[in-house]
């Protein structure tokens, strides 16, 4: 209808004034075309009222929506030049035409989304139309008229068109990069779903066959993600991308019956170890002690790594039934961290925590704490008495400190 509408009165004025008919009617059509398919109210894009979209997609002149924005701006610029023989003007007018629109789309409630992706393509588009144009018009031998007039009125059109457009943009739009959003979705989606199929092979080789997940949760934590899944046989969290698995612990949380000796105990949890905590088991010295009496007991394997005789923060312990059966564990793979030279000894130690406390203390291990900040050797003492029997003496300086939680 708009077309007709369009047409038909075009195509009498040029019969009127004994001009070519066809190249002004078809151009009426085609500009009424562009304007019904980017103006009409459509039914997208109201969220973007007031904005316009600066992100630069990598498939700029590739995708489809480009590609058909580019087909869409060619025909009127090329019928243009054919009717008027100014494409320089033309092509001017044709890219301020583009920039209209798009503002259009961003101030008026269209439903409409305006964007730089859109005012390239429609301008590359515009561009392609006046340049086969203007061969058009040089090969049909008549060549343009006024061309130093045409080039003149071109550059001052787009001046003053870009300015103005430039201006408006700047008072009434505001920018946002919907492109880079729409990419860090999708980074994130493809994040959490190789953080799922991680944790989620883990628990299966973890708790072994017949495992069915149940549910998996990721948690944003400063740039990682912390992951847990719950299983019908027990729940596994970790650390996601370092792959680092934190904790499990079995449904089936008492022991097994199971014939298997101390030795062979170790044997087991070394194996896991080596398997799931590799960094961890560099360097590190294992112990263990049984929990419980008879055949169901379990035993805790511990891996604790120790420089210059301070135990560093590292920590892996497992748990495994007599069966074999690895029942739970916790890791924590904490980096060694630089410290200053022990100069209290743990007699010298001792004799500062009893005078501290008025008791004798009954153990005392070396541990690398972090008291304010920052990393110390600070000896560990059970002294055995009151309600906080332990006392914290830093070993280098030997004042009682209080390590960071």
């Amino acid at each position: 209808m708009l077309a007709v509408l369009s047409a038909v009165p075009t195509a009498l004025v040029a019969r009127a004034r004994r001009r070519p008919v066809v190249a002004p009617t078809l151009f009426a059509v085609s500009v009424v075309g562009v304007l019904a398919v980017t103006l009409l109210p459509g039914g997208t894009g109201e969220a973007m009222d007031g904005y316009c979209d600066t992100g630069i997609p990598a498939h700029l002149f590739t995708s489809s929506s480009a590609l058909l924005n580019i087909a869409l701006f060619v025909p009127a610029p090329l019928l243009a030049v054919l009717t008027f023989r100014r494409p320089m003007t033309v092509a001017a007018i044709s890219v301020l035409c583009s920039g209209a629109i798009e503002l259009i789309q961003a101030t008026a409630s269209l439903g409409r989304a305006c964007s730089v992706t859109d005012i390239t393509a429609n301008t590359l588009g515009a561009l392609i139309g006046s340049g086969v144009g203007t061969v058009w018009v040089f090969l049909d031998n008549r060549g343009s008229v006024g061309l130093k007039k045409d080039l003149v009125w071109g550059i001052s059109v787009a001046a003053a068109g870009a300015s103005t457009l430039v201006g408006l943009f700047t008072i009434s739009v505001s920018s946002i990069d919907v492109v880079a959003a729409d990419d860090r979705q999708r980074t994130q989606i493809q994040t959490l779903s190789g953080a799922s199929d991680w944790i989620e092979q883990a628990a299966k080789e973890i708790f072994g066959r017949g495992t069915e997940v149940e549910e998996t949760r990721t948690q944003s934590n400063g740039g990682r993600w912390h992951v847990t899944t719950t299983t019908n046989r027990g729940e596994l969290s970790g650390w996601w991308p370092d792959k680092l698995l934190e904790r499990a612990s079995s449904k089936q949380n008492r022991g097994d019956i199971g014939n298997l000796t101390q030795s062979q105990i170790g044997e087991v949890g070394g194996q896991f170890a080596k398997r799931w905590f590799p960094q961890s088991v560099t360097k590190s010295r294992q112990t263990m002690y049984a929990v419980g009496n008879g055949k169901d007991k379990v035993y805790v394997v511990l891996y604790r790594r120790y420089v210059n005789d301070v135990m560093m923060p590292m920590r892996l312990d497992i748990t495994v039934t007599s069966a074999g059966r690895i029942m739970d564990f916790a890791s924590r793979p904490d980096p060694d961290p630089e410290l200053p030279a022990v100069t209290i000894g743990q007699e010298k130690a001792k004799q500062l925590a009893k005078h501290v406390t008025g008791h004798q203390p009954k153990h005392a291990n070396l541990l690398a704490q972090k008291v304010s900040g920052r990393w110390r050797p600070v000896w560990l003492m059970d002294t055995g008495k009151g309600d906080n029997p332990d006392i914290f003496l830093d070993a280098v300086a030997g004042s009682e400190v209080t390590p960071d939680l």
